[in-house]
C-alpha cells in the first residue's frame, strides 16, 4: 500500500478528495501559491527516573491547514476536523490575501518516488509492558555498572506522522514518517559532589534500533562515562585559545550559528549575517557546509517537505564560498530561486518556514590525532548542552558538556564550565584543519524557531579553530 492510499484512508473519511480539491481551489483563486496540508499524528512516551515510571502518555491529533499566499502576504487558517464544512470555513479566511488580485499560481513541485526510511508505524511493535521492562533495565544496568550511580532517568518516545499535502490543480503528495528516540541520564556522586552524564540516539525507524541490548547499553555507557569524568573536571581557563571540536554532536554549534543564518527567509529581508554575500568568501578554504534531508532513515530526514516538495541536498557554502540558501516556496519566489525542500513545519496548526533538515560540514584531510598534536594551548570540545544564539548578527554563546585541557598536543584533564563564545561568521574563517572523520549525531537534535519546533540532524569532523574566545570558571 502507498503512502497515498494510506493517507486517503485516514483523511478521507467525511471529505471527499475532489470536495477538498474543488475549495483548495476556490481559495486559492488569485493568489500566488498556497496548498492544504492535512495531518495525523500518534505520538507516546514514556520515563522512569529513581526506578520508577514517572510519566506514561499517548495522544492522536488529527487536523488541516490551509494556507493562500499573495507576495509576501500569506492567509492561514487551521483546525482538528476535517470536513467540507470546516474547509469552506478556512477557505473564507485565507481568501482574504488575494482580495482585488489575480495571480497565476505557482507550478506545483514534482513528485517523487523516493522512500528515506520505513512507513510502517513503529508504535504497536512495542507495548508498554515492554517498555517499561526495558527502562527498569536501564536504571538496574546503569548501577551495576558504578556504585556512584546515585540517579537515572530515561525515557522512550515515539511518534508516527502521516501527511498528505494537496494542491489546487488536484496534485497529491504523501509521505509517512516515522521517529524514536531513547534518551539516558546518570547522576553520580563521591567526596560530596555530584555530576551528570546523558546520551541519546533515535532516528525514523522502529524502536528495535534503539532497544537492541548493544544500543542501549552503549547508550548507559556513554551517559555514565561522561558524569565520572566530570567528577575529576577542573574548571576551565578563560580567554582566547585554541579550540578544537569534536565530530558528529558539535556539529550544533554550526546548526545554530551558522545554518539559521543561512535560511532564505532571514536572508531575503536582510536580517542574517550573510545577506547580500552570495559568491563571496564567508569561511576559510576547505570549508563546505550543506543540508541534506535525503540521508536514509536519519531524524532530520524528510521524503518531501511540508509543502510537497521532494527534499534535497542543498550546497550553502562550498570551499569558503557561499553559494546559497535553503528556501522554501515563498521565500524562493520572492527571491528568484528554486524551492530546496526545507519547508517545515511543526504541526497543522503552523505556516510551513525554511527550516533545517540535516545540516553537515564535509570532511577534510586531516586526521584527529594530527589536529589535537598541533594545538599548543586550547580546548577539546567533545560534547555540547545548551546555548543561545542572535541570528542577526551571528552572535552565539554555548557550554560544554563534555570539554578538556590541551597543551603541547596532549589531551589532559576534563574541565567544567567550559563556553565557547564568537559569532559563526567569524567562527568560519578561524577554520585552519579539517578532520577526515565527519560523523553525524546521534539522532537527539530538535530545533526552534519563532515557536516551532521540528526534528533536525547535524554533522561534522573534528575541526581545529584559531583563537575562538572561552569562558570559564578558573580563578
Amino acid at each position: 500500500m502507498t503512502a497515498l492510499d494510506t493517507t486517503d484512508r485516514l483523511f478521507f473519511r467525511e471529505l471527499d478528495p475532489a470536495d477538498a480539491t474543488r475549495i483548495l481551489a476556490g481559495a486559492l483563486a488569485g493568489a500566488d501559491d498556497g496548498e492544504l496540508f492535512l495531518e495525523y499524528r500518534e505520538s507516546e512516551a514514556t520515563s522512569l527516573d529513581d526506578g520508577r515510571i514517572r510519566t506514561a502518555s499517548f495522544d492522536t491529533t488529527r487536523g488541516f491547514g490551509l494556507r493562500a499566499v499573495r507576495g509576501e502576504a500569506a492567509g492561514y487558517a487551521h483546525g482538528g476536523e476535517i470536513s467540507a464544512s470546516a474547509l469552506a470555513r478556512a477557505a473564507e479566511t485565507v481568501r482574504a490575501v488575494s482580495s482585488g488580485a489575480s495571480g497565476t499560481l505557482a507550478v506545483a513541485p514534482r513528485a517523487t518516488n523516493a522512500r528515506l526510511y520505513h512507513p510502517d508505524n513503529p508504535l504497536p511493535a512495542m507495548d508498554f509492558a515492554a517498555k517499561t521492562a526495558l527502562l527498569a533495565q536501564i536504571d538496574a544496568y546503569a548501577r551495576a555498572r558504578d556504585p556512584r550511580v546515585t540517579q537515572v532517568t530515561a525515557s522512550l518516545t515515539g511518534e508516527w506522522q502521516a501527511v498528505q499535502i494537496l494542491r489546487a490543480d488536484g496534485g497529491r503528495v504523501a509521505d509517512l514518517r516515522p521517529l524514536v528516540r531513547l534518551n539516558v541520564a546518570v547522576v553520580v556522586e563521591a567526596g560530596g559532589r555530584r555530576e551528570t552524564g546523558s546520551h541519546g540516539l533515535g532516528g525514523r525507524f522502529a524502536y528495535d534500533r534503539i532497544v537492541s541490548g548493544e544500543a542501549w547499553k552503549d547508550a548507559v555507557g556513554k551517559a555514565l562515562r561522561q558524569a565520572l569524568l566530570n567528577l575529576d573536571a577542573v574548571a576551565a581557563p578563560a580567554g582566547e585559545m585554541e579550540v578544537v571540536l569534536g565530530p558528529g554532536w558539535p556539529g550544533i554549534l554550526l546548526h545554530e550559528a551558522i545554518g539559521h543564518g543561512l535560511e532564505g527567509d532571514f536572508n531575503r529581508k536582510k536580517t542574517s549575517a550573510f545577506a547580500g554575500l552570495l559568491g563571496q568568501r564567508v569561511a576559510a578554504k576547505g570549508v563546505t557546509v550543506v543540508d541534506d534531508g535525503t540521508i536514509p532513515d536519519r531524524r532530520g530526514s524528510l521524503t518531501v517537505d511540508d509543502e510537497g516538495t521532494p527534499s534535497g541536498r542543498t550546497v550553502m557554502i562550498e570551499d569558503g564560498i557561499l553559494k546559497g540558501f535553503i528556501q522554501d516556496r515563498q521565500n524562493a519566489r520572492l527571491m528568484g530561486v528554486a524551492a530546496t525542500g526545507n519547508g517545515r513545519r511543526e504541526s497543522h496548526a503552523h505556516a510551513p518556514m525554511p527550516r533545517m533538515t540535516n545540516t553537515v560540514m564535509m570532511a577534510g584531510e586531516h586526521a584527529p590525532e594530527d589536529i589535537l598534536a598541533s594545538v599548543k594551548r586550547g580546548i577539546y570540545a567533545v560534547n555540547f548542552g545548551g546555548g543561545q544564539v542572535d541570528i542577526t548578527s551571528g552572535k552565539f554563546v554555548f557550554s560544554a558538556s563534555e570539554a578538556y585541557l590541551v597543551e603541547n598536543g596532549r589531551i589532559g584533564a576534563p574541565v567544567k564550565g567550559a563556553t565557547l563564545i564568537g559569532s559563526g561568521a567569524d567562527a568560519l574563517r578561524r577554520v585552519s584543519m579539517i578532520g577526515n572523520d565527519m560523523s553525524m549525531d546521534p539522532g537527539i537534535g530538535t530545533c526552534g524557531k519563532q515557536g516551532q519546533g521540528v526534528p533536525v540532524g547535524v554533522g561534522q569532523p573534528t575541526l581545529k579553530l584559531n583563537g575562538l574566545t572561552v569562558g570559564g570558571t578558573a580563578v
